[in-house]
């Protein structure tokens, strides 16, 4: 294959640097971002040598290129200087549905870290209780920053995640974190001494464990690093461009959007003291039900002049007591979740989480990983936090030690005159778990039931889709993609999936969407769904031999289709007898856009119009 050549031809077709803003691939397709996508020749880009088909979708123009497209991609990128920093093209969504998309796309990958360093802190709480640990022991004080680090370090977890969700540089967006978490920083902060660089004044300010700051910083540095890439010489780029955008972003981070925060805080902290101060129960209330959200954006550090002075002699009245709602809460929906959830995984890290907030009193795995990204389960909880707020203000429940609020800390709340306070803390503790339980099972996670009734053929064109779902395209055998005999199926390097040895002639759509691609040798197909997942279906292997002998294609390429149509009519015994395996691979090409693709369970045999995979 002369990839030179073909690259050439489409980069001259498309209208050269002139025409193209960006280009980039994923797993099948060269991705361009044109200034002006009318003068480009279909046709003639469809008779390169190499193309597949060509599509048009959400401002890009993709062109089909199937499982060498890196290397196209390499040849075409020699050609001119492309800015590849700009954010590929997505369905429009409103303000609040784009911010809990950047903060759950880039909070997820980190849900193991903070997993471990959840259930870390929950161990030296209550190893201490059984007398195994001694919390003045070395060992408690290893352990401690252990817990610790994933969440201290978050700033510079979350820029390596948002670099890749805003196509940054991911390293120079770590080094911004870093900045922002340096320990001579950190150092000159406690001093307390007024501090600036070039004259402008930066704030004093602690970024361990914040979210907002780095991430609206990294947002800044695609536009940074765009403009750097583009005045600097190609020349001179290797050093001087890394060189501006550490200075310039450094500088921005500190003196401007890491303060923004901190403002922010202490802002809301003077707000809810004054609220607090003319109506306690109001305050309690309404600082318990948005606690998920002020913990969302590591603002409730602000509140730490309030809480770390929490003693006998000095009760917290405000913050201590929302948590303990807040925290209890998120746990309890996480725990509903894991109990309502259909998908195996998410049954497990919702277990996890909920586990992690009753007892260690973390939340940011139940809020970023359950709760956060299926919205009911969140409303859920502040409502529950709201009517236990109200509670604890008119109560007036108090507590007298800083400690991070969990069942296994419920001790911080023993003092005052007799026991009430601890009882009214039990009282608020079972509310909160109890009601928000109830509510998240009563609310749901908007999981649709798996369909078990298998149908036959010519039911299935009356079934409908479910972007989450891909239905069964032909009845057969399921088998792993491990036990294909094919490597480049078999180790997943296309993507994620499963086989099925099929047991009927007629490949029927698996979902609702667009037929993306055609093989000329009709063994393939490749279709998008409504929802954006990307799946090839590769009937036989090595079937591409046969020069589409024993196929009938049914569909024209990008045909709108619908799950259950009939895409390809297929003589499987003419293809065992000459001397070719059946074996067709399902793969999602784009599986690295999400989390998992996972298979049904304990299923070996594939029925129409029933689910084989999850997209999760």
């Amino acid at each position: 294959m002369n990839y030179t050549e073909s690259a050439k031809k489409i980069f001259e077709l498309v209208g050269g640097e002139s025409n193209i803003r960006s280009v980039t691939h994923c797993m099948t397709r060269l991705r361009f971002v044109l200034k002006n996508e009318g003068t480009v020749d279909d046709e003639a880009v469809k008779a390169v040598s190499g193309v597949m088909g060509v599509m048009k979708k959400g401002g890009q123009y993709q062109i089909i290129m199937g499982n060498d497209v890196a290397n196209y991609y390499k040849e075409l990128t020699k050609l001119g200087n492309f800015n590849n920093t700009e954010i590929e093209p997505e369905e429009k969504k409103n303000l609040f549905e784009s911010f809990v998309d950047v903060i759950s796309s880039c909070m997820s990958p980190l849900i193991p870290a903070m997993l471990g360093g959840g259930m870390i802190k929950v161990l030296l709480i209550i190893l201490p209780l059984m007398g195994i640990l001694d919390e003045a022991s070395k060992s408690y004080a290893v352990l401690s920053f252990f817990g610790d680090a994933p969440f201290y370090f978050m700033p510079m977890m979350l820029a390596y995640t948002a670099a890749q969700k805003f196509k940054v540089t991911p390293m120079l967006a770590v080094t911004v974190g870093g900045i922002m978490l340096h320990p001579n920083f950190v150092s000159l902060v406690a001093e307390g001494e007024p501090l600036n660089i070039f004259g402008l004044p930066i704030t004093l300010a602690s970024y361990g464990s914040s979210v907002i700051p780095i991430l609206i910083m990294v947002w800044l540095m695609k536009y940074i690093e765009a403009f750097f890439d583009k005045i600097i010489p190609t020349v001179m780029k290797s050093f001087m461009k890394p060189l501006f955008i550490i200075v310039i972003s450094g500088i921005i981070a500190l003196v401007v959007v890491g303060p923004l925060g901190t403002f922010a805080g202490e802002g809301l902290s003077a707000g809810i003291i004054w609220i607090q101060s003319k109506a306690g129960w109001l305050a309690l209330g309404l600082m318990a039900a948005f606690m998920p959200l002020i913990v969302m954006t590591g603002m409730h550090w602000a509140f730490a002049p309030i809480f770390l002075i929490a003693s006998p002699a000095t009760p917290d009245v405000l913050i201590l007591p929302a948590m303990l709602a807040a925290n209890l809460a998120q746990g309890a929906a996480s725990l509903a979740v894991s109990l309502k959830a259909k998908d195996k995984n998410l049954k497990q890290v919702a277990l996890a989480s909920g586990i992690s907030a009753l007892l260690a009193g973390v939340t940011e795995p139940a809020l970023y990983g359950v709760t956060l990204k299926y919205k009911k389960p969140l409303y859920a909880a502040m409502i529950s936090g709201a009517i236990c707020g109200i509670y604890m203000g008119i109560t007036g429940l108090e507590s007298y030690a800083f400690a991070v609020p969990s069942l296994v800390a419920l001790p911080q709340f023993i003092g005052g005159e007799g026991n009430g306070n601890i009882i009214n803390a039990c009282i608020v503790a079972a509310i909160s778990i109890v009601l928000t339980f109830v509510l998240t099972l009563v609310f749901g996670i908007d999981e649709e039931p798996v369909e078990t009734e298998a149908v036959n053929l010519e039911m299935v064109e009356a079934g409908s889709s479910d972007p989450k779902k891909i239905l069964t395209p032909v009845k057969g055998k399921i088998i792993p993609l491990s036990k294909v005999n094919d490597s480049a199926f078999s180790s997943k390097v296309m993507g994620e999936g499963l086989a099925i040895l099929p047991e009927d002639d007629t490949i029927v759509a698996p979902f609702d969407g667009v037929v993306s691609a055609i093989f000329p040798t009709k063994h393939a197909i490749g279709l998008t769904s409504t929802a954006g997942l990307e799946l090839l279906i590769h009937v036989g292997i090595d079937t591409v031999e046969l020069n589409g002998k024993f196929f009938e294609v049914l569909v024209e390429p990008d045909a709108v289709i619908k799950a259950g149509q009939p895409l390809l009519k297929v003589d499987f015994a003419g293809i065992k007898e000459a001397g070719y395996d059946i074996t067709t691979p399902l793969i999602v090409t784009n599986s690295d856009q999400y989390i998992e693709v996972v298979p049904k369970d304990d299923m070996t045999e594939a029925v129409y119009n029933e689910a084989v995979l999850y997209v999760v």
